[in-house]
């Protein structure tokens, strides 16, 4: 990986090059990366001894891993031109017995213990210490790309979803969003009992709150073997269950089984029960977000489907047998900041992608940056490092590096650790 990179970026010793046997080396260019089967760079143009070559690369760490590999026996691999290694034993040949000009990749002696240094730091942010020499311009470069990949990321889920679902955005719509009403803790369970109870069903009876009630909460699993005190609670309950043995039996509902609810060390409005007492309260006013997505054009009227109050037993309750104080409003104005975030940026981008309308795109970024930065672990480890996180969409991509660079080690291909690293590749 390390020699891949050295060479992909052409950080080897600024030196004559030349192969094992002596032959001079000169590289116009080093290829395009492979990431499928196959050599590991294609169309690579290189002279040895005088004579321009065009065909493929193919590196590896020792020159016998050629055969431990099988690539003498792969006619996919008669096309290599060059085999660079970091360490030559021996000599390589393609299947017609012609020997394949090797080359040792010189690069600086210690540079892999440089690199082992730095991803194997145990510190939270591992290039913390200088992170904060980079110029703002290279910086928001970087986090600019991170915001969209983030962004992308998530619209995959929505197009896939939106398959799966037949083409209807309204149910695209409404999965979503109860993806996003799990916060990231019970994304995944919210995202299950809106698949297995579908948006049809619910709609079809919003007229009586109670039964919208018993489907959402009998799918979950909340009115298994509970009880309360308060004979006017119990009863509320017993009528839930009663409602949700009919229905289920009569739509022949199957419930989702170890959705593995979490609440530990959870503010009691984030909890579950609350959030799909939240989701009630939309499909009561008929869940209009999925045939209205395109009409969504700034933070007003992405805020507006979330604007609802809870009523009845929910209304001074955040989870069965408990009263609490009276909340009548469903979702905080932080908790649909998220939803905007999570849920209604993803279906702009992916409804404008659909439709191929570039504007819905253009409508999500400007929305993420006129909401403000979202404050979690992530986010602080960048800030206390010197990055600044002014608006929702630098925060998604400091979220972004953070997953999927620097949590799995991936410093090679962070444009941050690229610097550093390349930086100490050569003497």
């Amino acid at each position: 990986m390390l020699l891949q990179y050295l060479w992909e970026n052409r950080l080897w010793q600024q030196c004559d090059l030349s192969t094992t046997d002596g032959r001079p080396i000169r590289i116009i260019d080093q290829g395009r990366r492979n990431t499928d089967a196959g050599p590991d760079f294609f169309n690579a143009k290189i002279i040895i001894d005088g004579k321009l070559w065009a065909g493929n690369v193919e590196i590896h760490t020792r020159a016998s891993d050629w055969k431990r590999h099988n690539h003498h026996l792969d006619p996919a691999y008669d096309t290599i031109i060059l085999h660079v290694v970091g360490h030559s034993d021996e000599i390589i040949y393609r299947r017609n017995g012609a020997p394949i000009p090797q080359m040792v990749l010189p690069y600086t002696p210690d540079y892999r213990a440089r690199y082992e240094q730095m991803v194997n730091n145990p510190a939270r942010l591992p290039c913390g210490e200088s992170v904060h020499d980079f110029s703002a311009i290279y910086l928001t470069d970087w986090l600019t790309s991170l915001g969209y990949e983030r962004i992308y990321s998530k619209v995959d889920r929505v197009l896939e979803l939106h398959q799966r679902l037949n083409g209807d955005w309204q149910q695209t719509a409404y999965v979503t969003v109860a993806r996003a009403l799990g916060f990231s803790t019970n994304s995944d369970a919210f995202e299950r009992l809106a698949l297995a109870t579908p948006l049809r069903l619910l709609l079809k009876h919003r007229t009586d709150p109670m039964l919208v009630e018993a489907l959402l909460y009998g799918q979950a699993g909340f009115l298994d073997n509970i009880s309360a005190d308060d004979p006017e609670e119990q009863e509320y309950i017993d009528r839930l269950r009663a409602d949700y043995n009919f229905l289920a039996a009569k739509f022949n509902l199957t419930k989702p089984e170890n959705l593995g609810w979490k609440m530990a060390r959870m503010r009691p409005q984030n909890f579950p029960h609350r959030r799909i007492a939240a989701l009630v309260a939309m499909l009561l006013q008929g869940f209009p977000l999925g045939r209205h997505i395109a009409r969504i054009t700034n933070e007003a009227a992405a805020r507006e489907p979330f604007d609802v109050q809870i009523g009845g037993y929910w209304v001074n309750h955040f989870t069965f047998g408990h009263k609490s104080a009276y909340v009548p409003r469903a979702l905080s104005h932080d908790s649909v900041t998220s939803l905007l975030i999570n849920a209604i940026a993803p279906l702009l981008v992916a409804y404008g992608t659909c439709y191929a309308d570039d504007s819905r795109l253009d409508t999500a970024v400007t929305l993420l940056q006129n909401l403000p930065a979202e404050k979690n672990s992530i986010v602080s480890i960048f800030t206390d490092a010197g990055i600044p996180c002014p608006d929702a969409f630098t925060s998604q991509a400091l979220i972004q590096l953070r997953r999927n660079y620097c949590e799995q080690r991936k410093c090679l291909y962070c444009r941050i650790g690229h610097r550093i690293l390349a930086a100490k590749a050569r003497p």
